[in-house]
């Protein structure tokens, strides 16, 4: 079996990439290193079985060539991070809505398997929690950029589903919930690798906001088997479903476990007002916590690695000694 991953040398294509050769697939990763980094994949060049194409998935000529080749494709480049949604949303959308649409289009005209990564931030501010794949969706208005990733993610999901229910294209989308771990950078917001780095650096971490709001951590190697499980499980075409931890922890709690973790000196978390982080009008999500009865009782999956073992991890791989 090859494997097509768009965005592979990205933070999560990476670990796919090395999980999916580990059980014997060929590989190629397709990347246009907007936020990929060839660090990620660099333990991997020298395999065989690994093929790295740094373009764009625009160029129609090479993403053509790289879905006629595989036999499975996931579809994982996308523009991500909170920085770069209150920054750049225009690239945000573009990036988003329209590579999705080439990806789609060239698997089916090869009629190639496609797996779709897919986000919590589609699930808005929630109408319940924890969110459910059919639940309803509440975003903020459009006059607010943030929702501009959401809303563009949205659409990824509609184009999947509509290629799947009209023209017949085997389509699985699955939507990550804080997926952590080993190789994410802060670089564009990322809240738990931030707070390692600084306390690495003997600096306070960092809060936004008044660190009540919630989040569940799911480690990228949990996350990356539950796609493999998903891409080989023929029930799960023309669905979605969740891949996250369903446990809670506050923003404020997560720097104090990080600072436990790490040990030495303790560095009380600073409160850092929205506005001064991001411009004016920000909306966060209080909670983002998943309901992921759905693919337990698919594929039997659940997490495995604890949040205190990936900080450890995150550290180790950051040079800290412990």
């Amino acid at each position: 079996m090859r494997a097509l991953i768009t965005g592979g040398a990205g933070f999560i294509g990476s670990h796919l990439s090395n999980a999916l050769l580990v059980q014997g697939y060929r590989v190629s990763v397709i990347d246009n290193m907007s936020t990929g980094n060839l660090d990620n994949i660099k333990n991997l060049k020298s395999n065989s079985e690994f093929e790295m194409i740094e373009a764009s998935i625009h160029d129609e000529k090479i993403l053509n060539k790289a879905v006629r080749d595989a036999d499975v494709i996931f579809h994982l480049a996308a523009a991500v991070g909170v920085n770069l949604i209150v920054d750049d949303p225009v690239k945000v959308i573009e990036t988003n809505i329209l590579g999705t649409h080439s990806i789609l289009k060239a698997a089916y005209s090869y009629q190639k398997k496609i797996l779709v990564a897919s986000t919590s931030e589609i699930y808005g501010k929630g109408v319940k929690s924890p969110f459910a794949e059919y639940d309803d969706r509440l975003l903020g208005p459009t006059t607010t950029s943030r929702w501009s990733y959401a809303a563009s993610k949205a659409v990824d999901e509609f184009l999947a589903f509509a290629y799947n229910r009209q023209l017949d294209l085997p389509v699985v989308i699955f939507r990550l919930f804080n997926t952590v771990g080993p190789r994410q950078t802060g670089k564009y917001g990322m809240v738990l690798p931030r707070f390692v780095e600084r306390i690495m650096a003997g600096q306070s971490p960092q809060v936004y906001g008044d660190g009540q709001q919630t989040r569940c951590f799911c480690d990228v190697r949990d996350a990356v088997k539950a796609i493999i499980l998903l891409s080989e499980c023929e029930s799960a075409i023309g669905d979605v479903y969740n891949i996250g931890s369903e446990k809670e922890i506050s923003i404020y709690q997560l720097a104090k476990l990080v600072n436990k973790v790490l040990g030495g000196p303790i560095y009380e978390p600073e409160l850092i007002p929205y506005e001064q982080a991001y411009n004016s009008g920000f909306e966060d999500m209080l909670k983002r916590q998943p309901d992921t009865s759905k693919i337990r009782s698919l594929i039997g999956w659940k997490p495995q690695i604890t949040l205190e073992e990936t900080i450890s991890d995150i550290a180790t791989q950051l040079g800290h000694n412990f």
